[in-house]
């Protein structure tokens, strides 16, 4: 059968009034879960013809809401992991990730955060330089030249969403993306290939436009205006890709209405190249067989439509795996309180289940992450869903999930992307007759039914497939694969790749995407094979088995340094008081390289300029934060968002507020230099222990102040104390924060104090203003003097470091965001116990409590706390606080007496404490306690009580760690152990 002709959408306009096509490709038979499943490849199934909605594109990456923000940072700071990112997700023969998608920004917060507007107003030039994911895309060109670049809308600027409320604002959205389009073209040398005119996850298709910017897209010939910059030799060929852009369409959520719509309107159909929808697997079921209404995806994909075309049909946004694999597999989720290992919903499985019956059910043959890569701030909205996290580009640490590998079994073993016009690049076809998932739900999908989901790709050559099949139960599964008019060579070896959790005893990536078998049909032709429980494997008759990319292993995760710098705040230094500094200036950081001409090479730019003024770390929630000259010509960061901006249609409706820092950092002095350049007013707040949330009243504690001198504490947003100081252009702004005591500083001047009966004990520094234009500059973050400044690390409940004994219930499957990794243990029986190792000198528990439960702790085998009660704390804050241990390695068991107890994870305190520690608490209880004599008590409580005295005693001969919140505790519990001495009888 000879390729099909690709029609324009004027010829298809001038088309009759359709009559549906009743042919729709019909699924497999169901089957029941025991029977072995068989599966017929057939050559004649294998449509080499259609080349938009069969071929398999792969995955695609959506950038946006500030997902990408500290990628750049991680490419100034540690150039060589980020390029080793680029190589891994975009790289090779067979890329991981095909496609950026880029949803333009807008200065407001429309999921995670937010992303810079490219054109604040309609005269400033647009600078794609700002937004990350165009960048993103630009160097992931130089592995890929065919990488696609989509990009699309939600909030729009204000000066575009003034003119669009009124009903006359096309021409304003327009020029938006045209300039925006251009502006990345004149820059990194690439043309846009798709657009979607319409707003993301729209639940009514806005069809007129849709037509109108497809037909002014296609007439415009105006390339030469000096608001681009291009050369006489970059506008010809800008005018001749730019007039090549596709039409994706529409990004609805909840709604499936631009399938019925194209189906049913011929000029539609021929504008829109590629359909995508979110967040469910399924097509749309209503109507007769014949109606537009029914299965209509699947008759866009499979060319069975009135028009005998095929159309692309994308998953166009999607989730990646829910917290980090190696933690979840530690779950008690499966039967009889078994692991779901790399399996159960939000799991790396349900994301390979997901790809399978989008394709079954809807024929999507492109399915793009949101996010793929986490490079923001733990604790914003819909944290840790996403395959690769690297949220610390001071330390370098990168994660690469176990759902990479997973994912590899869909790209690894195809060729997989867009099918040139020539119908040549020999882009495998998915197999409709070959493709089945019985797993149920339509989002989060659940595969422990133990039905069948499969995937076939062939090679439109025949020469070869591959079938990817997911086993998310808890039973084996058969499958018998047959190849018929395939022409396969005289080897008809297949090879069987796997991946699935670790047996006891083995590394925690021994089986991930191993060649498992290779195997030989039978005498009736068929390959049969048993995929073992919790598993994905890929049947191909490739030979790979020798190919090293195949066999390459991810990169290891390296450790997450604290940020802890010197006054530069470019180099790690733990020997000063200095944790974080930066003046906006940036001489410390070298040049960067940035990828251009489409990927043909990489150039080298300043700092400042190869990241679009975006300062360093500063992960926005909301508003326009940016480096720009100050009235002294030096650099100071500006927060542009103002009055005649501030109106646009932000989701999550904010002030302006930016998060910097580290979450481990506890107790320090946070100050920056605040200035009102905006004569209409203005509003400045610093907020310190930050962990979650996206508002600037997410800081535990924050001051404010405005021009007139006007001053407010804050805890969480709430007013703690007011005051004035005298009218001013500027100030200088400080938070100290030191165990329950904080104090705000204006100008050096203490103006508040407050004792937090509950304190918020760790996290970042946030800064913060109302809309104003305001300048910021001089930020500097510093130790306190006889405190530990922060906890090392974090340990994850499901860590595998991690002891449980007793009754506990450890759950990932539907994880709350805010919990760390999106997993908690939890347990309300008496003697269950958890045991922690760690280094330091105390350690944190973790988790949303409602302070019930009562603890004995033992540090490496001694008792510390009888009966130790917990605080009533929200997720990520401190339940229960451990200090005065000396600095080095611990074991610490937790046994619960009573109440309920959630633990989400451990932080481990750092024994780096600058300037003296006053021991005078500790030795006025120890001559409280005098010396009483041994023989007058019980054995136990004599224990406990002689424990806690030699703590005591060794801390005040000199103990390296020890600071005043060590001191305190240390006090008080050899006063409890001996309020806790039991007499003998007589």
């Amino acid at each position: 059968m000879g390729m099909q002709r690709r029609f324009g959408w004027a010829s298809l306009a001038a088309a009759t009034t359709m009559a549906l096509a009743a042919g729709v490709t019909a699924a497999p038979a169901a089957h029941s879960a025991d029977d072995p499943v068989q599966i017929v490849v057939d050559g004649n199934d294998v449509r080499a013809d259609n080349v938009n909605g069969l071929t398999y594109k792969g995955l695609g990456l959506l950038s946006c809401n500030s997902t990408s923000n500290l990628l750049m940072d991680y490419k100034a700071e540690h150039p060589d992991r980020y390029w080793q990112l680029i190589r891994v997700l975009f790289g090779g023969k067979s890329p991981l990730i095909n496609h950026v998608k880029v949803e333009m920004g807008s200065d407001t917060n429309t999921s995670t955060g937010s992303d810079p507007a490219t054109m604040r107003t309609r005269d400033e030039l647009a600078d794609a330089s700002r937004s990350p994911g165009f960048q993103l895309a630009a160097d992931a060109k130089t592995v890929n030249p065919k990488l696609k670049v989509s990009i699309l809308r939600w909030v729009m600027p204000q000066w575009v969403q003034t003119e669009w409320n009124k009903g006359t604002g096309t021409d304003e959205m327009y020029r938006w993306y045209k300039e925006t389009i251009l502006d990345a073209y004149q820059k990194y040398g690439y043309m846009v290939d798709y657009v979607n005119p319409d707003t993301n996850e729209t639940q009514k298709p806005d069809i007129s436009f849709i037509k109108w910017y497809k037909n002014t897209l296609a007439n415009d010939t105006e390339f030469s205006d000096s608001r681009y910059g291009l050369t006489d030799r970059q506008q010809k060929s800008a005018a001749k890709a730019y007039h090549d852009i596709k039409i994706v369409a529409s990004d609805e959520n909840t709604t499936k209405n631009i399938g019925p719509a194209m189906l049913t309107d011929t000029e539609l159909f021929g504008m829109v190249d590629a359909v995508g929808y979110h967040y469910t697997t399924d097509d749309r079921l209503d109507g007769t067989s014949d109606s537009a209404t029914y299965r209509p995806y699947t008759k866009l994909a499979t060319g069975d439509n009135t028009y005998g075309q095929d159309k692309e049909v994308w998953y166009s946004e999607g989730v990646g795996s829910f917290g980090w694999t190696d933690y979840r597999v530690s779950n008690t989720e499966g039967p009889g309180g078994a692991s779901t290992g790399i399996g159960g919903v939000q799991s790396a499985l349900d994301l390979a289940n997901r790809s399978v019956k989008s394709y079954a059910n809807s024929k999507r043959t492109h399915y793009i992450f949101q996010p793929a890569i986490g490079a923001f701030y733990e604790g914003a909205q819909y944290s840790h869903k996403e395959l690769v996290s690297a949220r610390d580009p001071w330390s370098g640490s990168i994660h690469y999930d176990a759902a990479v590998y997973v994912m590899q079994h869909f790209t690894q073993f195809a060729k997989t992307g867009w099918e040139n016009d020539t119908n040549t690049a020999g882009i495998w076809r998915t197999v409709p007759e070959a493709s089945y998932s019985g797993v149920s739900g339509t989002e989060n999908v659940d595969g422990s039914n133990g039905a069948p989901s499969y995937m076939t790709l062939a090679d439109p050559a025949k020469k070869d497939f591959s079938t990817i099949a997911v086993n998310d139960s808890d039973r084996t599964k058969s499958y018998r694969i047959k190849a018929e008019n395939m022409a396969l060579g005289g080897d008809p070896t297949m090879e069987v790749w796997e991946t699935r959790a670790a047996e006891p005893g083995q590394a925690y990536d021994a089986n991930f995407k191993h060649l498992a078998a290779q195997i030989r049909p039978d005498g009736d032709g068929y390959y049969t094979y048993t995929v073992q429980p919790r598993s994905i494997v890929t049947f191909t008759t490739l030979d790979r088995s020798s190919d090293k990319a195949t066999q390459q292993r991810l990169p290891e995760t390296a450790a997450r340094t604290v940020l802890d710098t010197d006054a530069t705040g470019k180099k790690h230094d733990t020997h000063d008081t200095v944790l974080y500094a930066d003046d906006f200036g940036y001489e410390e950081e070298g040049r960067v390289a940035v990828g251009t001409d489409n990927g043909a090479r990489k150039v080298s730019q300043s700092y400042l300029e190869s990241r679009g003024n975006q300062p360093r770390y500063l992960v926005d929630q909301t508003g326009a934060w940016e480096v720009g000259k100050g009235p002294s010509g030096d650099n100071v960061l500006y927060q542009y968002l103002d009055q005649s901006m501030k109106d646009t249609g932000a989701w999550n409706r904010n002030t302006p507020n930016t998060t910097v820092g580290d979450f481990r950092w506890e107790n320090y002095r946070a100050s920056v230099d605040v200035s009102f350049p905006d004569p209409a007013g203005g509003l400045a707040t610093l907020g310190v222990r930050q962990q979650k949330g996206m508002a600037a009243t997410d800081a535990a504690y924050s001051v404010g102040i405005g021009p007139s001198g006007s001053w407010t504490l804050y805890r969480y947003g709430t007013a703690l104390r007011t005051g004035t100081v005298a009218a001013a252009d500027g100030y200088r702004l400080a938070v100290e924060a030191r165990g329950a005591t904080v104090t705000a500083y204006v100008d050096g001047q203490a103006v508040a104090t407050y004792e937090d009966p509950t304190p918020a004990t760790e996290g970042r520094v946030k800064l913060g203003t109302d809309f104003h234009t305001t300048a910021f500059d001089n930020l500097k973050v510093e130790k306190v003097a006889g405190y530990t400044p922060y906890a090392a690390t974090l340990t994850d409940n499901m860590d595998s470091s991690v002891a449980y004994d007793g009754t506990w219930s450890r759950n990932a499957a539907l994880g709350d965001a805010m919990n760390w990794y999106r997993s908690t243990s939890t347990s309300a029986t008496a003697g269950a116990t958890v045991t922690v190792p760690f280094r330091g000198t105390g350690i944190d528990v973790i988790g949303g409590n409602d302070g019930s439960a009562v603890l004995d702790v033992l540090v490496d085998g001694r008792p510390v706390a009888r009966n130790a009660k917990t605080t009533a704390t929200d997720k990520r804050q401190a339940t229960y606080s451990l200090r005065g241990l000396p600095d080095g390695r611990h074991t610490a068991t937790f046994t619960l007496k009573s109440g309920k107890i959630v633990l989400d994870a451990f932080t481990a305190l750092s024994g780096d404490v600058d300037g003296p520690v006053d021991t005078t608490p500790l030795r006025t209880a120890l001559d409280a306690v005098g010396s009483p004599d041994r023989a007058d008590y019980t054995a136990g409580s004599w224990a406990d009580f002689a424990t806690a005295r030699t703590a005591a005693r060794a801390a005040v001969r000199g103990q390296k760690g020890l600071d005043v919140l060590g001191v305190g505790q240390l006090a008080s519990r050899l006063g409890d152990a001996y309020d806790r001495l039991v007499r003998t009888e007589a």
